[in-house]
């Protein structure tokens, strides 16, 4: 069994770690800590009996991890300071928004960038007052700025010039050249209001965006992170919202991600023993498919160094993640075009 599997079973078996050896704690924080998921294990393990060494490698993960959380909710706060002036919903999206409404998948979990969604009809203005505010172009390349603004779910990425963070605002949750089309207006709807002013997606739409991020959009990348997060979710949201499978089937339909939300919750049971059988509309896609075993050798692929393992798998994905995005021409076309860029430079 892989080291990915070997995480998740100490995920959701804390007592499976009490016979490890000093090769097996390697293996297994390395392989957690490439899977994004060391804070979670972190978190998991704060009251296991672990050696002294384990011990103090997971307290320090858990305070790099507070101190990330905290400036990842910070840089919400200045981006909502920034957008005083907009009139829209800010809608907070992924790890910022678990920590913003305090969602059980926040504990341990790693913030990368700020993503947030917006009104498509309010693009300029937010570009306007981030600008303003002191963020500035990641790809200045008029290409890529170009192919963002015409295809793509989000303006091309900003960093603050001072603090060197990051944000990215999104307008819906998939390219515009995917085939699945989220109806970002009901997105933005349904949105539910924080005390900071600031919005997170509804409960069912939070587990539609989890899955066509990572079912109907990329690569599978961070695939095991991404399916804790639903697992965490699910598991909060099954018996805290009243009507929630009905929901969630509901706007699943919606969106177009029936398929994409039955496949992530199906990886989601094998990986970490979801309880899935709660979400009755979903009964029938709950069955595990073939297809999905090819799935979970991509998401668990990494070794005990944390070394990435079964190339030709990842690169399958890698490419099935592009002919997701846009049609066969098209990709032709970019990439291409890319390939003359970069054979210039």
């Amino acid at each position: 069994m892989s080291d990915g599997w070997s995480v998740a079973r100490a995920l959701t078996d804390p007592g499976s770690v009490a016979g490890l050896d000093p090769t097996g704690w390697t293996h297994l924080l390395s392989a957690a800590r490439a899977l994004s998921l060391i804070g979670t294990l972190a978190e998991v393990l704060a009251d296991a009996p672990v050696p002294p060494d384990v011990a103090r490698v997971l307290a320090d993960v858990r305070h790099s991890n507070v101190a990330g959380q905290r400036q990842a909710l910070w840089e919400a706060e200045c981006a909502a300071m920034a957008l005083a002036d907009y009139p829209g919903k800010v809608v907070l999206l992924k790890g910022t928004a678990f920590a913003a409404a305090g969602y059980d998948a926040a504990l341990g979990r790693s913030i990368g960038d700020l993503d947030i969604l917006v009104d498509r009809a309010g693009l300029d203005q937010v570009e306007a007052l981030l600008l303003k505010a002191g963020w500035e172009w990641v790809k200045p390349d008029p290409y890529d700025d170009a192919y963002y603004r015409q295809w793509m779910h989000e303006l091309p990425p900003l960093i603050h010039a001072t603090r060197d963070r990051m944000i990215d605002v999104h307008h819906t949750i998939l390219p515009l050249t995917a085939g699945p089309r989220p109806d970002a207006a009901a997105l933005i709807a349904s949105a539910r209001l924080l005390p900071s002013g600031l919005y997170v997606l509804s409960p069912a739409d939070i587990i539609c965006h989890a899955a066509a991020h990572l079912i109907a959009d990329g690569d599978l990348s961070g695939g095991m992170r991404n399916l804790w997060d639903i697992d965490r979710l699910v598991r909060q949201f099954v018996f805290e919202e009243p009507g929630f499978s009905e929901t969630l089937a509901e706007r699943a339909r919606l969106h177009g991600l029936s398929d994409a939300v039955g496949r992530a919750l199906r990886l989601s049971a094998q990986l970490y023993s979801t309880p899935i059988m709660f979400l009755r509309p979903d009964r029938a896609r709950n069955t595990v498919h073939a297809s999905d075993m090819l799935f979970l050798r991509r998401i668990t692929a990494v070794d005990g160094w944390g070394r990435k393992t079964r190339k030709l798998t990842r690169q399958g994905f890698y490419i099935r993640s592009h002919l997701l995005r846009m049609p066969p021409a098209m990709l032709a076309r970019h990439l291409w075009t890319k390939w003359r860029k970069g054979h210039r430079g």
